[in-house]
């Protein structure tokens, strides 16, 4: 197992960074560069510009030379999220409607549901490669699991992929079950990582080492999707330290700290109700003080591990104002949908996992290599705080994450359209003077943002104009003010409601009893969704962490086969033990009706 090590920029890519000062930027093409950041599992209040704990100077610096959006929602999930932001596409139209560790086997392989970028589907590489931009990637793709569906294929002149959801962010590794290995593509080769691995440092010096050895006198695009704040969540030990006893007071206490402050930037109205909490919800009282202090380490990760990704980011853009192309570049930077819930204390199969791996859960060097980080489902909530509930839900706390855009001709200001993360290609290309139809892929759902930006117009959305999403039976709809939202199991029920997000914010009033006949239209327009984009009915039943332990526990057999035998022993020694009781209980019997 490998010791995290001090230095932060290893001297062939600083060498490269030093080139890049010495040689500016041609000037043979003026047109802007392109930024995209992806955070991962970032809540709408993590970044310090929206009132977050940790300490993010170099993303709060592009919110205050840019737009910071504040009604901006992608979806509950991250492929979903990821195919929609490149696209400009809704999910189901991609593709990948859904991740494949939730998929359930009457889903596979069916229009809009064989998890990998469909014939036809261009991404904004790909369009703007056609325009002579450069193209680069590096991060986590999950678009695809096969070599041929990595980002070579889908316009990236270089590229350095994770295929899976997540992966170890100090080792080569996986981290869970469903995959064997960190399956990593480096120009759709599968490849391995290197000795001294960070994943936000790795990510950063790849993109400037791609720069480097890309043409100089073309603009490009780079997309950064990052694994942080994934699980694992880990971090450097410099950046754990400055979060000591920061979360001590509990989920609680961060809960409405987060409510309060929410209220002061107006992010939500004065006065507006707190969130509904979800079912089943730990009081921070009812832990043992060691399990408090845990659960209080592993949040200070979380906080170290977005302040790690932050330091990053501002390396790249020092590297961008050394070589004289920060000014001409356009940053766009947001979270693929809100925090993470899942545990890793609570289940069978991941304990086993762990065991086979040399994973541990506990507080010696948490945050460090060999750490399985997690915050758990009540510091999610905590955290998706003015929202309801996390990930995986079309809830406000699922689904309404940052939007940064910052870049020439954008003045700092604070956007309240409306916005979805399809939104986000179509304004690029605009903004960019791309004619979307001047490629001949499928065409483009989203809408460009770009009037708002300008100052055109105030709402890139009108009041009639319904905006939706929909995973895996988690759905919402907008229309004005109003929401329908539905949440399947485990902790859903799979019943709609109906909410007035202009007077409630957080979800806690259903009104569609009250009002019926907004509830009927909503309903209608999202039937038209449904069946604009392809919406499968989900299987009768449907539980997302049934369908998660079924799917997980195939590939688990699969990866590791010896397991076969063990659980084939386990079972046969069972087996013998219930037929040895029978037979003992037979003979019982019949020494009874003898005597």
């Amino acid at each position: 197992m490998r010791t995290p090590r001090s230095r932060l920029l290893p001297p062939l890519v600083a060498f490269a960074a030093l080139l890049g000062a010495a040689a500016p930027a041609s000037t043979a093409d003026k047109r802007p560069n392109v930024v995209i950041i992806l955070a991962d599992d970032a809540a709408l209040m993590d970044f310090g510009a929206y009132g977050g704990e940790a300490r993010t100077p170099n993303i709060d610096a592009l919110a205050g030379r840019g737009a910071l959006f504040t009604q901006y929602r992608a979806s509950p999930l991250c492929s979903p999220s990821r195919a929609m932001l490149l696209t400009g596409m809704d999910a189901h139209l991609t593709g990948i409607a859904t991740i494949p560790e939730v998929l359930p086997k009457e889903q596979r392989g069916k229009p809009g549901y064989k998890m990998a970028l469909e014939p036809g589907v261009l991404t904004l590489a790909d369009r703007l490669r056609a325009q002579g931009y450069r193209t680069i990637m590096a991060g986590k793709w999950h678009m695809g699991e096969a070599a041929s569906e990595m980002p070579q294929a889908h316009g990236f002149d270089r590229s350095f992929a994770l295929a899976a959801s997540g992966a170890d962010n100090w080792d080569d590794r996986s981290y869970m079950p469903y995959y064997k290995d960190a399956p990593w593509f480096e120009d759709g080769v599968e490849t391995s990582l290197p000795e001294d691995f960070y994943s936000s440092r790795f990510i950063v010096d790849k993109a400037i080492k791609y720069l480097a050895e890309t043409d100089p006198a073309k603009p490009f695009f780079a997309y950064l999707p990052f694994q942080a704040i994934h699980i694992p969540v880990q971090a450097p030990r410099q950046f754990i330290d400055r979060y000591k006893g920061r979360y001590d007071q509990g989920w609680e206490v961060l809960r409405k700290a987060r409510h309060q402050r929410a209220q002061a930037l107006g992010l939500i109205p004065q006065g507006a109700p707190l969130a509904a909490l979800p079912p089943d919800f730990r009081a921070w009282n009812s832990l043992s003080a060691q399990d408090r202090a845990l659960y209080a380490a592993r949040m200070e990760v979380n906080a170290a591990m977005l302040e790690a990704m932050d330091f990053h980011i501002g390396r790249l853009i020092q590297h961008l104002k050394a070589s004289g192309q920060y000014e001409n570049t356009i940053f766009i930077v947001s979270s693929d949908n809100g925090p993470e819930p899942s545990r890793g204390d609570d289940n069978a199969m991941l304990s086993v996992f762990q065991r086979l791996t040399g994973y541990h859960i506990g507080a010696d060097n948490m945050g460090g290599p060999g750490s399985w980080g997690f915050i758990g489902p009540e510091w999610a909530a905590a955290a998706a705080t003015p929202g309801a509930w996390f990930k995986f839900y079309a809830t406000e706390g699922g689904i309404r994450v940052p939007l940064i855009m910052a870049g020439p001709g954008i003045a700092p200001r604070r956007v309240t359209s409306p916005a979805m993360i399809t939104d986000i290609a179509p304004t690029v290309l605009e903004w960019l003077k791309v004619d979307p139809q001047a490629s001949a892929g499928k065409p483009i759902t989203g809408r460009s943002l770009m009037p708002v930006l300008s100052g055109a117009a105030e709402s890139a959305y009108g009041p009639d104009d319904a905006r939706a999403v929909e995973v895996s039976g988690n759905s919402a709809l907008y229309l004005g003010d109003y929401k329908i939202t539905r949440s399947v199991p485990p902790v859903g029920d799979g019943r709609w409601r109906l909410y007035n997000l202009a007077r409630d914010p957080g979800e806690t009033t259903d009104l569609s009893a009250s009002a019926p006949a907004i509830m009927r239209r909503m309903l209608s327009e999202y039937a038209a969704y449904t069946k604009r984009v392809g919406v499968l009915e989900m299987p009768k039943g449907y539980d997302s962490m049934v369908q998660v332990n079924r799917n997980v526990g195939a590939r688990l057999l699969s990866n590791y086969p010896w397991l076969y035998g063990v659980l084939g022993g386990f079972l046969l020694t069972f087996v013998a033990l219930i037929w040895l009781a029978l037979r003992g209980v037979r003979v019982l019997m019949r020494r009874r009706t003898a005597q």
